[in-house]
């Protein structure tokens, strides 16, 4: 960083700042129905009274004074004094002041204590282990997605396909470095290689956890400091811009995954920010998440609302996501969430709900959907609570979709069983069917799942290496017959053995052996295919989209099922035998006579099976068989998915 002149505050006229944050905006921030306080409060380049300069904006209602320091004036802790109003906003106008400058407030509390706080509107930060915040210009960067933005309702409607790759940028790929060992990739240098890669294996979307600024790698992302500031491990806000940019022009959407549900102790954050627990709540049974040692915001609080709901149009708006996976939506929901008896305090009625959490949840998403037609908003909810994925005026929570977690933990039990007993836990995977069309559903085998000595996908499937990639394949093709949309891990396209480690980079180097090799063309092919049988994506939620063939094969361990799209002539059969026995003649019934196509076999020698199947497909017979005029005699391989489709 270039040494700055100093500005002093001889320089500062009190009176220039009034004009910029108005009492409108007062009033809607008070109110907490500010959509974009962020285009008022933080840092903005402005020109005021025939001058340019930084406009800084701070809410802190219980300080008794705050001071800007920065690169600008020595880092002194008191020669620019802020300007304190009845709303409990702090503002200052700095002429001369420039892009880039580094700042923190100075806040002193009513007891004289005294905090170097963050921005919490920041727009960029330093690089961790630094924590001030940057003077950004985040209107430069000129778009080039247009035509996306303009279509996205329609490509990301429900009756489009959708297969998301989730990945945690820091590593993913890691290049060699002379200084560092190892670095990562920068956004523009992601947008180089993740892009086309992801394009390459047919994914609609790809997923970032999160990437607003977090100073401990360990946190994943998940213990944000700086909302408004994108991670500067990978460049700067127009970088991310850029990636964003390519993702769309290549046809690929971008979710980022955000986290409103709590915050972390870092001195330098919100934590205290005023001498008081403006954020959170003053009482631990309230306000601490004790499983994360993080504070648990104060939706009640109608300046936290602002700055909360503002976020998430803000990385919408901003830096044109397509959607918000919202992190940790349970441990919102409910007081008890992870408590004992003692440990928490009930609502206004006595109840476990988290009145004030619901109805900031439910106010966000009719302030997304209103605002961005199209843009999807995604529950990560891992409970019974109803209509989490319905329209706020049916009583619903207003999300677009919730993940199934549930089919998650369910099916992956069921994987890692030995075949032979897979027989007496056959509704482990049939017992997400019975509740599949209450909530519009993601099927997710996330992150999570393949971190603290969970193992990686591949090492959680039975028997021995062949064993392992034949259950996994199988495993994916029941997946994406299954309704719901779809989303994968980074790492789990290719089977990586290790599970995932933030520290380093994916196991490229198993894709030199043809097992790991296989298992990526199968994801490709089944991502294409996806794409490609509207019977496969077009109703995934509604009972009209799927029948059941036969449910209750446990004896053989056999699944069949009909996946319905909007016409009725459309229609894939699914057939998965999660046994290593091959069985011959094996009968199903189908709704209409014809020869049908085998249209994916995970068992093929391409994919690194056994190649057994149909000879690339039969026909039927007229034979009556589950209900129906005619049926097919099949050949299921061992431990894989079949589809055929009427020729």
């Amino acid at each position: 960083m270039t040494k700055r002149k100093t500005i002093s505050a001889k320089e500062m006229p009190p009176a220039a700042a009034a004009p910029f944050l108005t009492d409108f905006d007062l009033y809607l921030i008070g109110q907490g129905t500010h959509e974009r306080a962020y285009e008022k409060m933080g840092a903005h380049l402005i020109e005021m009274n025939g001058e340019k300069g930084v406009h800084f904006a701070v809410w802190a209602p219980n300080a008794r004074q705050i001071y800007l320091m920065g690169d600008f004036n020595g880092w002194h802790g008191e020669s620019h004094p802020m300007h304190s109003s009845n709303s409990g906003i702090w503002t200052l106008f700095v002429p001369g002041l420039e892009e880039y400058a580094v700042y923190k407030y100075r806040v002193v509390s009513q007891h004289g204590e005294s905090f170097d706080k963050a921005d919490p509107y920041g727009f960029a930060m330093e690089q961790r282990p630094k924590t001030g915040s940057v003077v950004t210009n985040l209107d430069r960067y000129q778009w080039g997605d247009g035509d996306w933005i303009n279509h996205r309702h329609d490509r990301q409607n429900f009756d489009r396909p959708m297969s998301i790759y989730e990945v945690h940028l820091g590593s993913w790929r890691k290049v060699a470095d002379e200084q560092w060992g190892t670095r990562y990739l920068s956004y523009r240098e992601l947008a180089t290689e993740l892009i086309p890669y992801v394009a390459e294996l047919g994914y609609t979307h790809i997923e970032l956890l999160p990437i607003a600024e977090h100073p401990l790698d360990a946190s994943w992302g998940y213990q944000v400091l700086g909302f408004y500031a994108p991670t500067s491990r990978f460049g700067t806000a127009e970088d991310l811009m850029y990636f964003i940019d390519q993702c769309h022009q290549h046809n690929i959407g971008v979710i980022l995954d955000w986290v409103p549900a709590h915050f972390p102790k870092d001195g330098s954050g919100l934590n205290y920010f005023d001498g008081t627990h403006l954020y959170s709540h003053a009482d631990p049974r309230q306000g601490e998440h004790q499983d994360w040692g993080t504070l648990i915001f104060n939706y009640g609080r109608n300046e936290v609302r602002v700055f909360l709901i503002s976020n998430a149009v803000f990385w919408l708006e901003k830096y044109h996501f397509d959607g918000l996976r919202v992190d940790a939506v349970a441990s919102m929901l409910y007081l008890d969430y992870s408590r004992q008896e003692g440990e928490w305090l009930p609502n206004e009625y006595g109840g476990r709900e988290n009145l004030a959490a619901v109805s900031f949840l439910r106010k966000t998403n009719e302030v997304v959907h209103g605002l961005f037609p199209g843009v999807l908003t995604i529950a990560e909810e891992s409970t019974a609570w109803p209509m989490v994925s319905r329209p706020t005026y049916m009583g619903g929570l207003g999300f677009s979709l919730k993940w199934n977690m549930g089919w998650m933990h369910d099916t992956l039990k069921y994987m890692s069983k030995e075949p032979i007993y897979r027989r007496y836990h056959h509704n482990d995977m049939t017992f997400s069917l019975l509740y599949a069309f209450t909530e519009n559903f993601v099927l997710p085998l996330s992150h999570d799942e393949v971190v603290h000595g969970k193992g990686s996908l591949l090492n959680k499937m039975s028997g021995d290496e062949w064993q392992k990639f034949a259950n996994l394949r199988a495993y994916y093709g029941f997946m994406w017959g299954h309704p719901g949309k779809k989303l994968l891990f980074m790492g789990g396209e290719f089977g990586q053995w290790q599970e995932w480690n933030f520290n380093t980079s994916l196991e490229w180097a198993a894709l030199n052996a043809p097992m790991h090799q296989g298992l990526q063309r199968f994801v490709k092919d089944l991502n294409n295919l996806y794409q490609q049988e509207p019977a496969l994506y077009e109703i995934d939620f509604d009972w009209t989209g799927f029948t059941w063939i036969d449910a209750n094969d446990s004896d053989n361990s056999v699944f069949s099922f009909i996946r319905n799209a909007k016409s009725m002539d459309e229609f894939v059969v699914v057939v998965s035998n999660l046994t290593p026995v091959p069985r011959e003649n094996y009968r199903v019934g189908v709704p209409k006579p014809g020869y049908y196509r085998e249209i994916l076999n995970s068992d093929s020698a391409h994919y690194g099976g056994s190649n057994m199947g149909n000879s690339g497909g039969r026909a039927t017979e007229e034979t009556p068989w589950h209900g129906h005029g005619q049926s097919l005699s099949l050949t299921l391989p061992p431990l894989a998915t079949i589809m055929l489709k009427l020729a």
